[in-house]
C-alpha cells in the first residue's frame, strides 16, 4: 500500500528534478528521500523515475502516482483550510512568508505581538520564492508584487518605491559629468529577473557594465555598501542606510505594491486575523521609507 508519505516523496521528486532538491522541499534529509523511493520500487517492483545525468525523469508509473499525489494533496489542502477556518480562538501557528528584505520592517514591534498574543507562535519563511497559499503552504503572505494572485484575499499595505543608490563617497572620484550607464553596476541574477529593476537595468544599463549579479537583494544591498557599483534598490533598504546615498529619485517605473495576503478560508481565522492587523499596523507606521518619502536625491540626479 502506498501512504501519504509515499506519493509526498514521488510527487516532491517529479517538482523539483532530483532527490535533494525535493527533500529540500520536503523538509527532510536526502537520504530519506533515496530510501523511501528504493523502498516503493522494490515493494511495487517498478521504476517511478529514470536516474538520469541532469536529474529524475518519470516513468508512465511515475506520472501516475504524480496524479494520484495531486489528487491528494489538494483534498489535503481543502480539509486543512476547513478546519483551521473553525478556530475562532487567537491560539496555534501561523506560518508567515515574506522577503528577506522586508522581515526587518515586519519585526518592528514583534514583541509587542507577543505580549498581545501569547498564545500564537509564528512560523517566519524567509523566501524569495512565492509560497502557494492554496496548498497551505504558508498561513500568511507579506509581498511586494504588481498584481497579488487572484486567489488570494488580503489588504493593500502601500507603494513600493525604488531607486539607484551608492556608496558614499563612490562619486569622489568621478567627474561631475559622469555617465551613470558607463559606472560599475550590480544586478540580479536570472532568479530574480522578474522584478522591475532587473527589466529596468536591462534597457538602461549596457549588459557589459553590471559587474555583480547577486540571487537575493540583501546581497545585492551588501555589495553596494561595499561599494562595488551602482544598484537599484527599494528605498525601504537604501534610505536608512547611512552607508549609501541616493543618485536619483523614485523611478516610477520600478514601483510595485506591498499586500499582505491569505487564503479566502483563513481570512476569518483569529490567529491570522490577529497577525494580518498587526502586521498592517506596524509597516503602515513604516509607509513613508516604504513610498520613497525619506532622503531626497544628492543632487546627481541629473547624471
Amino acid at each position: 500500500m502506498l501512504d501519504w508519505d509515499d506519493l509526498r516523496t514521488v510527487l516532491a521528486i517529479a517538482r523539483s528534478g532530483t532527490a535533494a532538491a525535493a527533500a529540500e522541499r520536503l523538509g527532510v534529509h536526502a537520504s530519506t528521500v533515496f530510501r523511501r523511493l528504493n523502498a516503493m520500487e522494490r515493494q511495487h517492483g517498478v521504476r517511478f523515475f529514470e536516474r538520469l545525468p541532469d536529474g529524475y525523469v518519470p516513468t508512465a508509473a511515475g506520472e501516475e502516482v504524480c496524479v494520484a499525489a495531486e489528487k491528494v494533496e489538494a483534498e489535503v489542502a481543502v480539509l486543512g483550510r476547513r478546519l483551521s477556518g473553525r478556530d475562532l480562538r487567537p491560539s496555534g501557528t501561523v506560518r508567515v512568508t515574506t522577503t528577506d528584505t522586508l522581515v526587518g520592517l515586519i519585526s518592528t514591534d514583534l514583541a509587542g505581538f507577543r505580549r498581545a498574543y501569547p498564545d500564537i507562535d509564528l512560523q517566519m519563511n524567509v523566501t524569495n520564492r512565492f509560497f502557494d497559499l492554496t496548498r497551505h503552504d504558508a498561513d500568511v503572505a507579506v509581498r511586494p508584487t504588481v498584481k497579488p494572485p487572484e486567489t488570494l484575499v488580503g489588504r493593500r499595505v502601500a507603494r513600493v518605491a525604488a531607486a539607484v543608490y551608492a556608496a558614499d563617497g563612490y562619486f569622489g572620484e568621478m567627474p561631475a559629468n559622469a555617465d551613470l550607464a558607463a559606472c560599475d553596476w550590480i544586478g540580479p541574477d536570472e532568479s530574480l529577473g522578474h522584478l522591475p529593476a532587473a527589466r529596468w537595468l536591462e534597457t538602461a544599463v549596457p549588459a557589459v557594465r553590471v559587474h555583480y549579479r547577486a540571487s537575493t537583494l540583501m546581497a545585492a544591498f551588501e555589495a553596494a555598501k561595499a561599494g562595488v557599483g551602482l544598484c537599484v534598490l527599494p528605498t525601504f533598504l537604501g534610505d536608512p542606510e547611512p552607508r549609501l546615498q541616493r543618485v536619483r529619485d523614485p523611478l516610477p517605473e520600478l514601483e510595485s505594491t506591498l499586500w499582505l495576503l491569505t487564503h479566502p478560508d483563513l481570512r476569518y481565522v483569529a490567529r491570522v486575523k490577529a497577525f494580518m492587523d498587526f502586521a498592517a499596523d506596524a509597516l503602515g507606521r513604516q509607509r513613508d521609507t516604504l513610498e520613497g518619502r525619506g532622503a531626497p536625491a544628492n543632487g546627481l540626479a541629473g547624471r
